[in-house]
């Protein structure tokens, strides 16, 4: 048998690598804290439950519109203009099974061979692959934490060719929770007004976990809205991951070319879920704010049990439910059988010795830094950085 050379063009990502080798060791009957997977550990709101079961009831259990039903995207529509003051019609919008089904289908719309996709390092790890999918070529633009993770207009100005097609960013950021600010952004819109062929593709998946004030979306400046695709979801925000629904709004053009691709992968998006959709964003968010005020309390607690680990450097979050920290320091050291050489050899020392996953630098552009969730329990963060505080300490 012989497989297809697209294997061979992109990687397993390693949040679900770590996440498998985590429940390989639980599977041994080690308890493993998991600081890996991106997932609120929240239970999804009863009231959309219900509206949930309600949708089974009443036998919405037949194949969908390929873009998502119409309500649902009205309801989308009117979340983007409550939260957003964003205007949209129900045919800017493709509803996808998840926000990554929503980033291939703009990516394989947008990106023929060899066209470049410029991307700030951190990124989400899926980001490089699917341009790796479509034989796109990504064009990394480095941050460190001194510049909060961000990059400036300068630098994305130098980062343009004329092969330069797509702009790919997320903010709230995974990894870094790097959160760009009104004037920040309108300073890479005034790059962007000089290259009206780069389309931008805004991930807000985390949209809702901010913890510095309201969320600035880049298609609010008018003049380059059509060219900006958002890409959202209610998986970080309304805690309901295993439901699978994620959309798009973005021009009708691409909201077309996003169909047609979606049509002969998936068709339309589960039923019940859309349903349930329509309640979490047309209903009350105070379940999603009392999940954010915990979060800010977890990210109060992990960043001063960081500060007790010496030689992990770790600039605060904005958004998002994780910290990034730089830890090259320990690169080199050893405790005498494991020598860390790279975040990876960092990586697996914490879940082979402390029972702590967590996720290697290098799958998101970023070799000297390691992801670390804090969507878990306070008991379990408090445990989970006391082994590693310990499992440190015997690299010498």
């Amino acid at each position: 048998m012989q497989l297809s050379s697209l294997l061979q063009r992109f990687n397993e990502p390693e949040t679900l690598k770590m996440a498998k080798l985590g429940r390989e060791l639980r599977a041994q009957g080690i308890d493993v804290i998991d600081l890996s997977l991106g997932e609120p550990d929240f239970d999804t709101p009863q009231h959309i439950k219900d509206a949930a079961v309600k949708a089974i009831q009443d036998n919405w259990s037949h194949y969908t519109p390929v873009p998502g039903f119409l309500d649902l995207r009205e309801a989308i529509c009117t979340k983007l203009k409550r939260d957003n003051n964003l205007d949209y019609k129900p045919e800017n919008i493709v509803v996808s099974t998840g926000a990554k089904q929503s980033l291939a289908n703009v990516i394989l719309s947008l990106v023929d061979e060899n066209d470049e996709v410029i991307i700030p390092t951190p990124y989400w790890v899926t980001y490089s692959e699917l341009v790796k999918i479509a034989r796109g070529r990504v064009v990394e633009i480095k941050t460190s934490a001194k510049e909060g993770f961000k990059i400036t207009p300068a630098q994305l100005e130098a980062s343009i060719t004329p092969h330069s097609n797509v702009f790919l960013f997320s903010s709230p950021c995974n990894p870094s929770g790097a959160v760009y600010t009104r004037a920040e952004l309108e300073g890479l819109v005034n790059v962007f007004r000089k290259y009206p062929n780069i389309t931008i593709i805004s991930d807000e998946i985390y949209e809702y976990i901010n913890f510095v004030g309201a969320h600035e979306s880049i298609a609010q400046f008018e003049d380059i809205k059509d060219r900006v695709v958002i890409v959202n979801g209610l998986s970080k925000g309304f805690a309901m991951t295993g439901w699978r629904l994620g959309y798009t709004a973005s021009s009708v053009e691409i909201a077309k070319a996003c169909e047609k691709i979606q049509g002969q992968f998936t068709s339309g998006t589960n039923s019940i879920t859309q349903k349930a959709a329509v309640t979490a964003l047309t209903t009350d968010l105070k379940p999603t704010m009392e999940m954010v005020e915990e979060f800010t309390r977890r990210k109060k607690r992990v960043l001063e049990l960081v500060k007790e680990v010496p030689g992990i450097e770790c600039p605060e979050p904005d958004g998002a439910f994780y910290i990034f920290p730089d830890v090259s320091s320990y690169y080199g050291k050893s405790d005498g059988n494991t020598t860390i050489h790279t975040s990876g050899d960092f990586c697996m020392y914490l879940l082979n010795t402390a029972h702590v996953s967590s996720v290697m630098g290098e799958a998101f552009g970023d070799p000297e830094c390691v992801r670390f969730s804090f969507a878990n329990s306070l008991e379990k963060i408090e445990e989970a950085w006391a082994r590693i505080k310990k499992a440190l300490a015997n690299l010498k």
